[in-house]
């Protein structure tokens, strides 16, 4: 009888292990491709990415972001953690990137990354 009770035990275990597995791979198949959108976002902005005092275009924002990306990639959990890691400011001079468009106030990035998140949210939820 023990033996029964013991392997049912094993079984519901198991059984939510394996219920579990699904959740985060959706999970995490959500939030890469919510990164994805704002990489894509940042390469074909017409504003300029401002780092360390200088302008790049969207495109080269996007190649230093993506290094960024695969260096901090096993502490990036959510698109969030991305956008904090890899996206705000430098890690060595500790200065904020900023974001330059026509006929707009200069913004952080991380404010303006967030803003189009939440906004790719609420259409692709």
């Amino acid at each position: 009888m023990k033996s029964i009770l013991k392997f049912i035990k094993f079984f519901i275990l198991l059984s939510g292990l394996f219920t579990m597995i699904p959740t985060v791979s959706l999970a995490e198949e959500s939030y890469k491709r919510e990164i994805d959108h704002l990489l894509h976002y940042v390469k074909d902005t017409q504003c300029l990415y401002e780092r360390n005092g200088e302008q790049h275009s969207g495109d080269d924002a996007h190649k230093h972001i993506t290094k960024k990306y695969k260096y901090y990639a096993d502490d990036i959990h959510t698109a969030e953690d991305f956008i904090r890691l890899s996206a705000t400011q430098s890690m060595v001079s500790g200065q904020k990137y900023y974001i330059i468009c026509p006929d707009k106030k200069r913004t952080e990035s991380g404010k303006w990354l967030l803003l189009e998140l939440h906004r790719y949210r609420s259409v692709c939820p």
